[in-house]
């Protein structure tokens, strides 16, 4: 029982800090409010206003008595309530209104026709209270004439109804207008930190976090610098060590290179210089996926003219790249780049065509590589983004690298909010998709 109403309430609260605490701020006035107006309106309104209107329509009788019982005084009739009570009395011989000129939901209107209808009877009296501004019209039949009655507002409903409201209900307004604007200064630190969080677990360095708000949130964003800044250093030092081991080597690598140069024997010289190429190649692959976690800014890209300079950069009649939107997303320029370069260099290493389409939802990008080659086996496709995983461990190591590409493309995709995911494609072949929030 109580799981189905936490339930019900999950989905019916809002979602977000702040207008949650605005409910806890807001509801209580507001049921303050709606308490002391409902007694109010019951307990003195309702019955101030009963009793004003029933003096008023047993006025309304005893004129209608009186003048029955003596109709020649009818001018010091008229002219005394006119003068003492401010009534306007009017009498005469025409056709009773047969269409009725009440509100349904008027309160005034209510208690006056149910006060009508107890001393008058059905079908004897016609009213109507908007007609005028500060006067309500009464006609009552009475025999074979009309007794018509324009009487003060007042004397059928209190005035002092609209003045209880506004006093009630303005302080409440300016209440509730406070608490958002504290409510807004408390919840700003929030969203600045939660900002910060999904820019840094983008691959932004987040250099202009600054704690501000109450004290246990200045602890949180404190901490959560202290953490990106550990963070930081570590994957700096780590690509800044496998740079550096990559860089050391290709000292010795050259050495060898110019001593096998100077050999006699060729054929043992080629063999070497093969695999000297190779293990440079690897250095190579090493050196790019330490890039990965190098410090690059993140700024506005469009895609298509991204995609242009690729398509510029390979010169290749096998690559074909459809776009009809622009789009603009942000992130980090050179590392999108190279991943979208490595896939493609990928499909034309072991396919003959390469098709890319670009695709613009309401709230992401989808980027579709395909080719005709060999393809990725089901099973396999969780693996190849693990650095140094080989899918043929007995193809050319010229062809399959070390193992690092879709690797790199994975953390820089996941790293922009994105995700990639590996299917077959139209042609038989490898099919990547990826996803790229704006």
């Amino acid at each position: 029982m109580f799981s189905g109403f936490n339930r019900i309430l999950k989905i019916i609260l809002p979602k977000r800090l702040f207008y949650r605490a605005l409910i806890i701020v807001a509801a209580p006035t507001i049921l303050l409010q709606l308490i002391v107006t409902i007694v109010f309106y019951d307990s003195i309104w309702i019955k101030a206003n009963k009793n004003t209107t029933r003096s008023l329509v047993a006025q309304l009788k005893t004129i209608e008595e009186v003048y029955q019982n003596d109709k020649k005084n009818l001018d010091f009739f008229t002219d005394s309530y006119k003068n003492n009570f401010n009534f306007e009395i009017g009498i005469n011989q025409n056709e009773f209104p047969k269409i009725s000129g009440e509100r349904k939901f008027s309160p005034m209107d209510r208690s006056l026709r149910r006060e009508l209808k107890s001393t008058f009877g059905n079908n004897n009296y016609w009213f109507n209270t908007s007609k005028f501004k500060n006067a309500v019209e009464i006609k009552i039949k009475s025999e074979n004439e009309v007794i018509e009655f324009l009487v003060p507002k007042e004397m059928v409903s209190a005035s002092s109804i609209r003045l209880f409201v506004l006093w009630t209900t303005l302080p409440s307004i300016v209440l509730i207008v406070i608490a958002l604007i504290f409510l807004k200064n408390q919840t700003r630190p929030l969203v600045k930190l939660a900002k910060a969080a999904e820019r840094f677990g983008k691959g932004d360095y987040v250099n202009d976090f600054r704690p501000s708000g109450a004290q246990e949130i200045r602890k949180a964003a404190y901490e959560f610098d202290r953490m990106a800044k550990r963070i930081n250093r570590h994957l700096n030092q780590r690509s800044e060590m496998l740079s550096g081991i990559s860089h050391d080597l290709r000292t010795p690598l050259t050495r060898l290179k110019l001593q096998l140069a100077m050999l006699t024997q060729k054929d043992l010289s080629k063999k070497m210089s093969s695999d000297i190429d190779e293990m440079e190649k690897m250095l190579n692959d090493y050196l790019q996926f330490s890039k990965t976690q190098s410090q690059e800014s993140t700024s506005e890209i469009n895609l298509s003219d991204l995609f242009n300079q690729i398509e510029d950069g390979f010169d290749n009649k096998n690559l074909e790249i459809f776009h009809n939107d622009k789009i603009i997303l942000k992130g980090r320029p050179a590392a999108l780049k190279r991943s979208f370069e490595n896939i493609i260099q990928n499909g034309l290493t072991y396919g003959k065509k390469v098709l890319v389409s670009l695709q613009k939802s309401s709230n992401r990008t989808l980027i579709t590589f395909e080719d005709n080659g060999p393809g990725i086996p089901e099973d396999q496709r969780k693996n190849v983004f693990k650095p140094f995983f080989r899918l043929d461990k007995s193809r050319s190591l010229n062809k399959s690298g070390v193992g690092l590409g879709l690797a790199i493309v994975e953390d820089i995709i996941n790293s922009h909010g994105g995700s990639i995911q590996l299917g077959k494609s139209k042609f038989d072949g490898l099919q990547v998709k990826i996803f790229l929030p704006f």
